[in-house]
């Protein structure tokens, strides 16, 4: 057999994208992309955790989630050092380990460059820079517990394309959520050289424009143009989100750490 061929034996198409029986925390996992993910990982047979600030938003999606498979509701607001703990020891109370982490919880802010609040900015670096870091620290007994060399604990940031490029879409400036995201990309790869020697691998995903909460001012007012800058004419779709984090959470992923994965359409290099 040529070198460059691997035996036969050693791949398997239905388990190398597999992620059935694994327990997930996906965090921001009642609405948007979070939600995305939280429901394709419920859909492939993971255990799913989502946590958001409104419990009753996050009990009722959980029960939603639950016709497809396991979802369990962990309200939590990780705008402050004490949620980001909290949300972890009621993790820990409930469960002895962690496969998958999904860092989503974030937000944005819109204001003119010469207004823009000091409050605003502060606000967006902690929510969406901070608490990764906090929480990620504050699980790693979790997702150490899970690792295995063959088959890692994973952490899954959610980045942005605006955290790759300048973002020129909207009229309003989001100075701190595009700084906030590229600190995301760059803790990522921290992070991911920081727990390689756990056996958890650190990756982000950057998405460009999907329908959510956060996107509909801009989509509402600059669709056509969103869809022109992106070389694939359109926005993404739900299972297309889904589909990257179960790849990122499979086995197919156990050798991929410390990259930020966009998935915008070709608009961050367009």
């Amino acid at each position: 057999m040529p070198d460059h061929l691997f035996p036969p034996s050693d791949i398997h198409i239905p388990t190398l994208f597999s992620v059935d029986g694994k327990t997930a925390l996906v965090t921001g996992g009642s609405r948007g992309i979070g939600l995305m993910i939280a429901q394709g990982y419920v859909a492939a047979g993971v255990h799913v955790y989502i946590s958001s600030r409104k419990a009753e938003v996050c009990d009722a999606v959980a029960e939603e989630l639950s016709a497809l498979g396991r979802c369990t509701s962990l309200p939590a607001d990780l705008s402050s050092a004490e949620g980001c703990q909290a949300v972890a020891d009621a993790f820990a109370e409930r469960e002895s380990k962690l496969d998958i982490l999904v860092n989503n919880a974030g937000a944005t802010w819109g204001a003119p460059f010469d207004t823009y609040p000091d409050e605003g900015f502060d606000k967006i670096m902690f929510l969406n820079v901070h608490s990764v870091f906090s929480l990620t620290r504050n699980l790693a007994d979790s997702l150490r517990a899970a690792a295995t060399p063959e088959d890692p604990a994973r952490v899954i940031n959610i980045g942005s394309m605006d955290g790759l490029h300048v973002p020129t879409v909207s009229e309003t400036g989001t100075f701190a959520y595009s700084a906030s995201k590229a600190a995301v990309h760059h803790l990522t790869r921290t992070l991911a050289v920081e727990l390689a020697s756990s056996h958890v691998t650190v990756n982000a995903i950057a998405p460009g424009f999907f329908e959510s909460k956060m996107t509909e001012y801009v989509l509402g007012n600059f669709k056509d143009g969103i869809q022109a800058n992106a070389p694939l004419n359109r926005i993404g779709k739900s299972e297309e989100m889904a589909g990257i984090a179960i790849y990122l959470a499979s086995r197919a992923a156990a050798y991929t750490t410390g990259t930020v994965i966009p998935i915008d359409g070709g608009t961050s290099i367009a």
